[in-house]
């Protein structure tokens, strides 16, 4: 095990709880090494000065020692600031507490591959905090981290013919979208309406940095809410713990998909 002493490092509080009488382990999401879990002495006694620095959805400049496999440690705090919608909101809340644990998972272990996500995420909080749509946003970060559970839909063209000029639909069974010529392929493909289809395109390229307003249409919204759903369950195969309490809030106004069929095929 190697200690890396007095690093100073950004990091987003994912979690904490209770250790011993006094004090906690603390989990980040830090910029420069990843996901880490800090053993933080003394939080409960009176006077303890970095209260504001150790609750969740706060972002904060750390010093501490960090371990590459164990316990890390926080020497310093400065500069905390919460994400004070999120903490408020339970809505807010369980998307901003999804995207962590998706993230999480997504990463696993490897250190690098968090540290180069650091920013998405950071921003995907940033955004859901000021008020733009916690579902499109988190919608991004779902279609983006595909890629890290080896899953990468073609998201571009038909995957039979590599045209794009035709009505557009979603195949797990093929992998990606089937244009109109194709359809009947695939019978248990999402049925999914053009204008979902091209914002399921459109998100996932986006680069949320650049991202300044949102508007999408219920509907399309709820499209996407279920159709990410069904590709995470069917092609990804997990189900992160969150999404299930976000499911059961999202649950009276977000309806299942519609059958489509050839002539039905408008937003």
């Amino acid at each position: 095990m190697a200690l890396f002493r007095g690093q100073t490092f950004t990091g987003i509080v994912v979690s904490r709880k209770n250790y011993k009488e006094r004090d906690m382990l603390v989990r980040i999401l830090t910029s420069s090494f990843g996901f880490k879990t800090f053993f933080v002495r003394g939080v409960r006694k009176r006077g303890f000065k970095w209260g504001a620095g150790i609750i969740p959805f706060t972002k904060a400049t750390y010093i501490g020692d960090i371990s590459t496999t164990g316990l890390s440690f926080i020497t310093n705090v400065s500069d905390a600031e919460q994400y004070q919608n999120i903490v408020e909101d339970i809505t807010l809340n369980a998307y901003a507490t999804y995207i962590l644990e998706l993230s999480r998972v997504a990463v696993g272990d490897d250190d690098q591959l968090a540290i180069k996500w650091y920013a998405t995420i950071e921003q995907a909080l940033f955004l859901i905090n000021q008020g733009l749509d916690p579902l499109i946003i988190t919608s991004v970060i779902e279609l983006q981290m595909l890629q890290l559970f080896g899953v990468q839909p073609e998201l571009k063209h038909c995957v039979i013919c590599q045209q794009n000029d035709r009505p557009m639909d979603f195949s797990e069974e093929y992998g990606g979208l089937l244009c109109q010529r194709h359809w009947q392929l695939d019978p248990n493909r999402l049925h999914l309406t053009p204008r979902t289809v091209l914002f399921m395109q459109r998100l996932a390229a986006v680069n949320l940095h650049k991202v300044s307003a949102i508007r999408v249409r219920p509907k399309t919204k709820a499209d996407l809410h279920h159709a990410l759903d069904q590709i995470y369950y069917d092609m990804v195969g997990i189900y992160i713990p969150a999404k299930r309490f976000l499911s059961k809030l999202m649950r009276t106004h977000i309806r299942p998909l519609a059958p489509r069929t050839k002539n039905n095929t408008t937003d």
